[in-house]
C-alpha cells in the first residue's frame, strides 16, 4: 500500500509540476511625475516575502509572488528625504500599506517567444490594493543546477487600475498613471 501511495505521489509531481522555493529576488520600481523621464522620476526597491515557481520539467507552469509594500524604499533619494517619500508612498496617498501589507502576483501562462533575449512572456494577475488586473511581460528564463531564474525586461502597468492615485487636492495631475518595473526571482 505503501508504495502505491508513493508512486501516485511521484505521478502526481510529475502531472502538476514541481513547485520551487523563491531564495533570492529583486523587484525594481520607477514611478514618474508629469514628464516621463529619468530626471522627473523616483524609483526603489521592494522585497519579495514569499514565493514559489512551478516547474514541469525545465518549463514554468506556474508560481506566485508576496510583495511586502512595507519594505517599499525610494533609492534615488537619502536622508530626510528618502524617509519623507518612503512615507508618502506607504500611507494613504498611494499603497495604504497599513491596509494592505502585501500585494501578490499569480503567474497564469508562459509561453514561448521568438526573443532571443527575452525568450518567454509572463502573464498573471497583479494583485494591489485588493484589486487584481492581468499583467504580461517579457522574460528570460533560465534553469541551471536545479535553479530556475526569471529576469524581466522593464515593464509597465496602469497604477489607476489598482486605485494607487496620488490623494492630494491636484489628484493624479503631476504623477503619470505607468508604474515600470523589472522583476528578478532565482528559485530551487
Amino acid at each position: 500500500m505503501k508504495k502505491i501511495f508513493l508512486l501516485a505521489v511521484l505521478a502526481s509531481g510529475l502531472a502538476f509540476g514541481q513547485a520551487k522555493k523563491v531564495v533570492s529576488s529583486d523587484v525594481h520600481w520607477w514611478g514618474y511625475k508629469v514628464a516621463k523621464s529619468q530626471a522627473s522620476s523616483h524609483d526603489g526597491t521592494i522585497t519579495v516575502k514569499s514565493g514559489n515557481i512551478v516547474m514541469k520539467g525545465n518549463e514554468i507552469t506556474g508560481g506566485s509572488f508576496v510583495l511586502d509594500m512595507n519594505s517599499i524604499n525610494a533609492t534615488d533619494v537619502s536622508g530626510e528625504m528618502q524617509g519623507k517619500l518612503n512615507g508618502h508612498l506607504k500611507n494613504g496617498d498611494f499603497f495604504e500599506v497599513e491596509k494592505f501589507p502585501t500585494a501578490a502576483f499569480k503567474i497564469t501562462s508562459v509561453k514561448k517567444n521568438n526573443d532571443k533575449t527575452y525568450n518567454r512572456t509572463v502573464t498573471g494577475d497583479l494583485t494591489v490594493k485588493g484589486k487584481t488586473n492581468p499583467v504580461s511581460f517579457p522574460a528570460n528564463v533560465t534553469v541551471k543546477d536545479g535553479v530556475v531564474t526569471l529576469t524581466s525586461n522593464k515593464f509597465s502597468f496602469d497604477r489607476q487600475k489598482f486605485d494607487v492615485a496620488y490623494k492630494s487636492s491636484m489628484k493624479d495631475v503631476f504623477v503619470k498613471d505607468e508604474i515600470d518595473m523589472t522583476v528578478k526571482v532565482s528559485a530551487k
